[in-house]
């Protein structure tokens, strides 16, 4: 499949990821997971909702918890340069027949939600209200020490068309994995905003679903340190994968469900990928280093498990890619 073309004029900035809104059951365990376990920093809360941040963030929250009957993905959320980029989105999405609307959220100035051709419901805003980051303050660290929001990666049922609506709003692909032979299809892509390897990555399989988000720690050790802390707080059941290094993003990574089974990544020690001419990365899907560089393959939960978003019908793939799964 083509590759796209980078697009250096997009029809509105987005600057970033900027946050995750989730559905969850238990409103209260959720919260303790994210702020004791995790380490994430409270910063508002009532009995509908609760508001986090990582360290590093002046931004109010990275993280919304929503009290729901049912656990689900409920919106990610873009930061764009500023409130013309809104008025530009709005635009763009008309003359290509998107639906959007223009609507109130707590703490944010004008956001504009809109749902992507591929069934992902989005969000977008210029101003959110500010916060001293925490990062000096090191008496409040908890966990691993979440810094800041990273990345989504979620499950597409058309990678291609997916990748391709990405690239006009100007995401750039930095590695990509994709089946040998002449007419290989892209399974997976990783695309970026910001300048490292990714703030969006688009995995095969049915979709649409959050298959992660991820948030940036300082050091390897600290995700080491968070296996501890789950093994010996009640939530050894609730690591899925890791600690390891992937081959793609050359980040060292682990991989845990919160309690209403939604996946979180801790990541650390990626790589700079600002160049204009940053060419991207091609993996083979049977290339064992892709998954994990040191070559253990993922289990099947990973292939299989995600977030669904609230009110999207969840499609079959258009493809089944041949990868390796754990035994």
């Amino acid at each position: 499949m083509p590759v796209p073309t980078h697009v250096f004029d997009p029809p509105f900035n987005i600057i970033r990821c900027s946050h995750a809104v989730l559905d969850v059951v238990d409103l209260g365990k959720s919260r303790a997971f994210y702020e004791n376990t995790v380490g994430l920093h409270v910063e508002d809360a009532d009995d509908k909702a609760v508001y986090l941040r990582g360290s590093e963030e002046h931004q109010h929250h990275s993280l919304v918890l929503r009290k729901a009957p049912v656990a689900a993905c409920s919106r990610l959320g873009f930061k764009v340069g500023n409130d013309g980029d809104l008025d530009k989105a709005a635009t763009f999405f008309s003359e290509n027949g998107i639906a959007y609307a223009f609507v109130d959220q707590p703490f944010q100035g004008r956001t504009l939600q809109f749902t992507d051709p591929a069934g992902f419901q989005l969000e977008l805003y210029a101003t959110m209200e500010k916060r001293p980051h925490l990062l000096r303050r090191y008496d409040l660290y908890k966990g691993c020490h979440p810094q800041r929001l990273d990345h989504f990666n979620v499950f597409a049922a058309e990678v291609q068309d997916t990748v391709d609506f990405y690239a006009r709003l100007g995401f750039r692909l930095t590695e990509y994995g994709e089946e040998d032979g002449p007419n290989g299809r892209i399974a997976a892509a990783w695309m970026h905003r910001k300048g490292n390897v990714h703030d969006f990555a688009i995995t095969n399989g049915r979709g649409p679903r959050l298959h992660h988000f991820a948030y940036w720690t300082p050091t390897a050790m600290n995700i080491l340190h968070l296996c501890d802390v789950m093994a010996s707080s009640g939530y050894l059941k609730n690591i899925e994968r890791g600690p390891g290094r992937h081959g793609i993003s050359n980040a060292f990574f682990l991989y845990v469900r919160d309690p209403d089974g939604h996946r979180l990544e801790l990541y650390t020690s990626d790589y700079f990928t600002g160049d204009h001419d940053h060419e991207p990365l091609r993996w083979s899907l049977k290339d064992p280093r892709r998954q994990t560089l040191w070559g253990a393959p993922a289990p099947r939960s990973w292939f299989e498990e995600g977030s669904p978003f609230t009110g999207q019908k969840v499609r079959e793939p258009a493809f089944v890619a041949d990868v390796t799964i754990a035994d």
